[in-house]
């Protein structure tokens, strides 16, 4: 006996993607107003397919074709269809409705080809430009979807948001990205403690170890305070930052951890940090 499979929407294997490779920002888009779940799914779809791309390459150059598609999709030079890839359809359909800028998008691609390289972030400045382009950016752009009139006045807000919320996310990698000989935390940071990139990943002096990774939470906790300093968020853009609301208990537990996380999960249950979201969207805090 055969049956036939009604075949999937684009928004529903955007949706889909993002459950598999990004739960919380899957959840995100569950607490968003239903009418923007979809271009915030494609967006939201489009920034974990580069952020895994690490994951699934075993070296720079395929990750660099891989990035090099999105690019040219977004300059308007897509190889074949981009019918054939739903993601990629999503995310045109999102840019042309909504008219988000291609030049952060392209941005986006360009910081993230970081990622497929073992150099160390150098400066502060150096993690506050890569998480700009990256989770800062992705909070503005989910605000124009969700109100382009809102977006400007919570643009601050943003920008310290993701520095806040990239950080934890590096923190939560760290264990992953020290056994690929990956360095996120900046050499200054190093540097001042005592360490240097191979004394780091050795993971030997636990002392000077936690007092770095103590260091990296706490510039993280400073972007979040400023982030909730720089004034009240508008209730329209108020889900473009759910994700974000996420970043605080993993900052405190890393500066309790310090050399620690490297065996230890940072991570709440996935119920409490639901539950978190959930709290959030209604008090409209991060």
């Amino acid at each position: 006996m055969t049956t036939n499979a009604v075949p999937r929407s684009n928004q529903e294997i955007c949706l889909a993607t993002l459950r598999d490779t990004d739960r919380d920002r899957y959840l995100a888009c569950l607490l968003s107003p239903q009418d923007k779940r979809a271009a915030l799914a494609a967006l939201y779809a489009f920034s974990a397919e580069l952020a895994r791309v690490r994951d699934l390459v075993h070296e720079p150059l395929p990750g660099e074709v891989r990035m090099q598609y999105w690019r040219d999709l977004l300059e308007g030079q897509a190889h074949g269809s981009s019918a054939a890839n739903p993601v990629a359809a999503e995310l045109l359909a999102t840019i042309e409705q909504y008219r988000l800028p291609r030049q952060t998008l392209i941005d986006m691609v360009d910081a993230r080809i970081f990622d497929l390289y073992d150099d160390p972030m150098e400066t502060r400045g150096t993690l506050e430009g890569y998480a700009g382009e990256t989770a800062s950016a992705l909070i503005q752009l989910a605000s124009l979807i969700l109100s382009p009139d809102d977006a400007p006045r919570s643009a601050d807000a943003a920008g310290h948001a993701g520095v806040a919320q990239a950080i934890a996310g590096l923190l939560l990698l760290m264990p992953l990205h020290r056994r690929r000989g990956q360095l996120y935390l900046p050499l200054e940071i190093l540097t001042a403690t005592g360490l240097d990139r191979d004394t780091f990943l050795a993971g030997e002096d636990k002392a000077r170890i936690s007092a770095a990774i103590e260091a990296f939470a706490g510039l993280g906790r400073e972007h979040l305070a400023k982030a909730r300093a720089a004034g009240p968020i508008a209730p329209a853009v108020f889900p473009a930052f759910l994700p974000a609301v996420l970043a605080e208990p993993v900052l405190k537990r890393a500066q309790t951890l310090g050399a620690g996380l490297f065996d230890r999960s940072l991570q709440e249950p996935q119920w409490r940090r639901q539950l978190r979201m959930a709290l959030a969207s209604i008090t409209k805090k991060i």
